[in-house]
């Protein structure tokens, strides 16, 4: 059993992130965790959604279902994982924007060995993940954070893919995955606690 506090912090438009998140959430549960699943909030007009009607219909099925993150999960927990589209080889504005409210915690150091991995999904295989997973990877490395990426420490990493910087899919036009990555978020979560672990039995 874990004794791990972790916070799994994504935005998804369409609900690919969504799922992943959904599958991290049962692991960690799973493990014995404390979880708290949380979405940081859309900041895309009513307007823009209405052009994707599977977005404007994610948003409407999990508003009022998942909380929306706030910095107090980031102070609440000793891991994070994060999940998040890609945008043009960076962050969503959404998860940027969240991130950078974290200000106040990194300025007392309360996000210093903070344990965090992150996944993400694109339409295409060369779409920006690595380097989305990498500009994320920046900011927790000025946040002091533990960066507990998969590598290569499991088989279902390179079905997935072989990304080893966190679990990345490819999704098609219409929303579904291209490969198989069930096995590898499980197993990056169980990665990521055990790291954590390490952590949480020192203080």
């Amino acid at each position: 059993m874990s004794n791990v506090k972790l916070a799994i912090i994504y935005y998804s438009s369409t609900g690919t992130n969504y799922k992943l998140a959904k599958w991290a959430e049962d692991q960690a549960k799973d493990f014995g965790a404390e979880v708290k699943l949380v979405r940081v909030p859309e900041l895309a007009p009513m307007e823009a959604m209405e052009q994707n009607p599977a977005w404007k219909e994610h948003y409407l099925a999990t508003k009022d279902e998942v909380p929306e993150a706030t910095t107090n999960d980031l102070d609440w927990a000793d891991a994070y994982i994060f999940s998040s589209p890609t945008r043009f080889g960076s962050l969503p504005a959404q998860m940027k924007q969240f991130i950078d409210q974290a200000g106040g915690l990194w300025f007392q150091g309360k996000l210093i060995n903070k344990v965090v991995s992150a996944m993400t999904s694109a339409q295409n295989p060369h779409g920006g993940q690595e380097a989305t997973l990498l500009n994320l990877y920046t900011s927790m490395m000025h946040w002091g954070a533990i960066i507990a990426a998969p590598g290569y420490s499991d088989d279902s990493v390179f079905s997935a893919g072989g990304n080893p910087y966190g679990t990345s899919v490819t999704v098609d036009g219409e929303g579904n995955m291209k490969e198989d990555v069930e096995a590898s978020v499980r197993h990056q979560v169980k990665r990521t606690l055990e790291v954590a672990e390490n952590f949480v039995n020192q203080k």
